[in-house]
């Protein structure tokens, strides 16, 4: 198994590096759900394992951790140009605001209750209607004027948009496919120019919007997006789940090539400039069995996670060994 590969082409080329976060001896994660970056450049790595938030420095060696924990099941995070955390816990239906060391500074939604949308368990088909903030939430991206929009997720079809204090100011999105319309809303970021990008995952599709909620466009034809970023040259990275792992009961894949995780490369109006993936997955770095979450540094360097375990690995579908966590390294 090669913890380190070239990967991509001839204008998208990243050393791929499976085994990137030197975490301490005895210290495990089944899945890692998301990571994102402070001020001094520290990576903060929310996992479902021994210990939920570990953070380590650029070079991936071990800077410390938040000890034991107590989410009911880690989705994302989303650090602050002040460096704030700001982490989802789905399964507990709230969004919690801390410090980098852990102290919290604010939270939304009620522990273990959540919004009515008529969905049962963890499954979007079953949304009748949307509703108010939260039911199963999953990610948040903060504005220039530190208002955040939220997206919510698998029980809920909507964007829920808090100005800095966590008032609500808006939300939008109800359950379909129309434009407008959301099946797991599962990311979402906010372009240079101000639009708000959602990762529609089960619509396979990111569909844009302006800061108030107006749909303006949407790019069509993906895998099961389950996350994206921005380059700094615009560029837009889009992690996606594929058909290989991670389906609802009883969908099946749309067609017998249908393609599993993979990582795609695209101009921001929608043209795939490199793919990486895509084929069953192996355990080696490079290669991706359940793609959650993509995020780009300061240097443009690549962070992906994966929930191997909760696709798949659990009932031993995951080729053993398949890295949660890859650092992909630009070399051109």
């Amino acid at each position: 198994m090669s913890l380190t590969r070239k990967v991509g082409n001839n204008d998208f080329q990243f050393e791929a590096q499976a085994d990137w976060a030197r975490r301490p001896d005895g210290v495990n994660w089944l899945d890692v759900v998301a990571v994102h970056f402070t001020s001094q450049n520290n990576v903060y790595v929310f996992n479902r394992g021994d210990r939920e938030l570990i953070y380590f420095d650029a070079d991936g060696n071990y800077a410390g951790d938040w000890g034991e924990t107590n989410f009911l099941r880690p989705h994302g995070i989303t650090i602050s140009e002040d460096d704030s955390v700001f982490l989802t816990d789905d399964f507990g239906h709230t969004v919690t605001k801390y410090d980098l060391d852990g102290n919290v500074l604010l939270t939304l939604g009620t522990r273990g209750s959540h919004s009515v949308t008529g969905a049962e368990n963890v499954d979007y088909r079953n949304i009748k209607y949307s509703a108010g903030p939260f039911n199963y939430p999953t990610n948040l991206v903060i504005a220039a004027d530190k208002s955040f929009y939220v997206s919510d997720g698998y029980g809920n079809a909507r964007i829920h948009h808090f100005n800095a204090d966590g008032d609500h100011i808006r939300s939008w999105g109800d359950p379909g496919s129309k434009p407008g319309q959301f099946a797991v809303p599962h990311d979402l970021r906010i372009s240079a120019s101000g639009e708000i990008w959602v990762a529609d995952r089960e619509n396979d599709r990111l569909q844009i919007f302006s800061p108030a909620g107006d749909f303006i466009r949407q790019i069509d034809s993906l895998a099961r997006p389950a996350s994206l970023d921005f380059g700094p040259d615009g560029e837009v990275y889009v992690f996606e789940l594929g058909y290989r792992a991670g389906m609802f009961p009883g969908n099946v894949p749309p067609g017998e090539n249908a393609p599993g995780g993979r990582l795609t490369v695209m101009t921001q109006q929608g043209e795939v400039l490199c793919q990486i993936g895509g084929e069953d997955a192996t355990a080696g770095a490079g290669d991706f069995y359940a793609p959650h979450n993509v995020r780009v540094d300061a240097n443009g360097d690549l962070y992906l996670t994966e929930v191997v375990w909760a696709a798949g690995g659990s009932k031993g579908l995951a080729p053993e060994g398949c890295p949660a966590l890859q650092k992909f390294t630009r070399i051109c």
